[in-house]
């Protein structure tokens, strides 16, 4: 890596993670921030698997290394850069859940698939990784609904910016129900 040109950009996240806060806004805000010879180095209490995925519809190439228990280090680089990871293709790692993942989509039909997730009881930001996890997995005209304890407005700030269709229906007991059609 030529140090000398890059700059390197780190957010340490694990304080709001275990004040269960909801740390992706100060995530995308970080990146947003980037230029394409800066390197991003996030520190979280778990592996920001879905946050890969994210990443690569914005150019960029990532890698996590684990520290400790509760110590992830990732660090992402703009993907011209990525020979600066020193690592295999992390295009595998953008689908991977820390929990079970639901089945993958068969693609022998063009008939749309539906997945149902319900993310109440989860914590932050479990819902979020989740959804965006099965948003990956699937196909084009594919439609994913989740249930959330509240309306998930760290995920409709990113559905608005990946171009997702979505629609949000608040429920009498404060929960929310959210279609999300992958384009």
């Amino acid at each position: 890596m030529n140090e000398k040109a890059a700059h390197v950009v780190e957010l340490d996240v694990r304080p709001h993670l275990r004040k269960k806060l909801e740390p992706f806004q100060l995530i995308m805000d970080a990146v947003k921030g980037l230029g394409k010879d800066d390197l991003f180095v996030l520190h979280a209490t778990f592996k920001p698997t879905p946050l890969f995925g994210v990443l690569k519809l914005k150019g960029f190439a990532g890698k996590a290394e684990q520290i400790s228990a509760d110590h992830w280090v990732s660090t992402f680089v703009n993907k011209k850069n990525k020979h600066w990871l020193n690592a295999p293709s992390i295009e595998e790692e953008a689908t991977v859940l820390e929990e079970p993942a639901e089945p993958a989509l068969s693609s022998d039909t063009e008939e749309a698939k539906t997945v149902v997730l319900d993310n109440r009881g989860l914590e932050p930001p479990k819902p979020m990784i989740r959804t965006l996890a099965a948003l990956e997995r699937c196909r084009s005209g594919d439609e994913v609904h989740i249930h959330n304890d509240r309306v998930p407005m760290f995920l409709i700030e990113e559905l608005h910016s990946l171009g997702y269709a979505y629609a949000v229906e608040e429920q009498p007991d404060g929960s929310a129900k959210v279609k999300i059609q992958k384009t």
